[in-house]
């Protein structure tokens, strides 16, 4: 049998119809760029998070970018966030001349320590930015708490985990503004790239506008310089006909994660879901000291699976200039060695989940 990793053709197949409906209303409209079909959008995104306001921008990474310009973020700023994510996440910092401050990650579910963010402040530091790895969000109670006595501003970067809540409050109500992608592989997920930021304050709204349309508070007259970067109306069109289907998707892949749980976590460390959260296993990962021999005999199964992520930030060529070493961030580097992410998409059968299940168990039993 074989279980790919990710599967869009069987995801998109039931809707085609709904999808290719909803890009012929954009075709036959001739409103490619912005426009109803992207206003609709951001006011139902806007809806589901429970923020006032949201702007589609072209993909996730310059979210984040937009984001810390709009909060001031500059040339020897610092900006605390996790070295377990993808580089995106920090790449937009160093991109505006800031220097990424790394702060290792909770063991149990690979999101930024809270605990340890306070050590790494510093007079220069300015934002605080959290992933909500995995589809679990970080602990922004916490996190909010240390940024406010501070004076310290903090994005969320909610890539993977829209639909997912902590304490009963949807990712994206926390911080001063919270970035989502739609990437094809997300659980809710555009026919190629597409961001959105959202932000329930007013002025941050404002110059969010404006830096996605170059700088222009109004139609060729611009009040700094900004970016051209704005979500299309055919993905926009796209989204809002998923978007109605993301809380079943996301329950689907809670299910699927449970039988995991049953079936997996007497031989292999399973994803731990702190109880004031609701994941929506944006990745179901699992951890073991075996990572590799086990994705090859996987592999040899018919299996995909992915390692989310093998190279900690800190340790990647790009950030050599940082100075940090390897034993800085054990945790981040510990996990890097020991992740692998299973087939979590919410169209597995039970028979592809059993099969995956049963694979794993064998592997151990050699």
């Amino acid at each position: 049998m074989k279980v790919p990793f990710i599967d869009l053709g069987r995801q998109h197949q039931p809707m085609k119809k709904e999808i290719l409906g909803a890009i012929e209303e954009v075709y036959d409209s001739n409103q490619f760029i912005l426009g109803a079909k992207v206003k609709e959008f951001e006011e139902k995104i806007a809806a589901y998070v429970g923020t006032k306001y949201a702007k589609g921008v072209s993909n996730c990474t310059n979210a984040l970018l937009i984001s810390l310009r709009v909060l001031g973020v500059g040339k020897d700023d610092e900006v605390i966030t996790t070295p377990f994510t993808f580089i995106a996440t920090a790449e937009v910092i160093a991109i505006l001349g800031a220097k990424p401050v790394f702060c290792d990650i909770d063991p149990r579910t690979y999101n930024m320590d809270s605990k340890k963010i306070a050590a790494a402040i510093t007079e220069r530091t300015k934002v605080i930015l959290p992933v909500h790895l995995y589809g679990q969000v970080a602990d922004m109670e916490e996190i909010m708490e240390i940024a406010r006595s501070r004076d310290i501003k903090v994005i969320e970067d909610m890539a993977q985990a829209i639909g997912a809540t902590h304490k009963g409050k949807q990712a994206g109500v926390f911080g001063d503004t919270a970035c989502i992608s739609f990437f094809p592989t997300k659980n809710l997920n555009a026919l190629g790239d597409a961001g959105m930021i959202l932000t329930s304050d007013p002025e941050i709204d404002k110059k969010t506008h404006a830096y996605r349309v170059h700088g222009a508070s109004k139609k060729y007259y611009h009040d700094f310089i900004g970016y051209n970067d704005r979500l299309d109306a055919v993905q926009a069109a796209v989204l809002t006909v998923k978007l109605k289907y993301l809380d079943d998707w996301n329950a689907q892949r809670r299910d699927i994660a449970n039988k995991y749980d049953d079936g997996l976590r007497d031989v292999v460390e399973i994803p731990y879901v702190k109880p004031e959260n609701v994941s929506i296993y944006h990745q179901y990962t699992i951890r073991t000291d075996r990572r590799d021999a086990l994705r090859q005999y996987l592999t040899d199964n018919g299996i995909g699976t992915s390692i989310h992520y093998p190279l900690p930030l800190h340790q990647q060529e790009a950030f050599t200039y940082l100075g940090y070493k390897l034993g800085d961030l054990p945790e981040s580097e510990r996990a890097a060695r020991e992740v692998l992410s299973l087939p979590i998409h919410q169209i597995l059968n039970n028979e592809e989940i059993d099969y995956v299940i049963s694979t794993i168990r064998a592997f151990f039993k050699k």
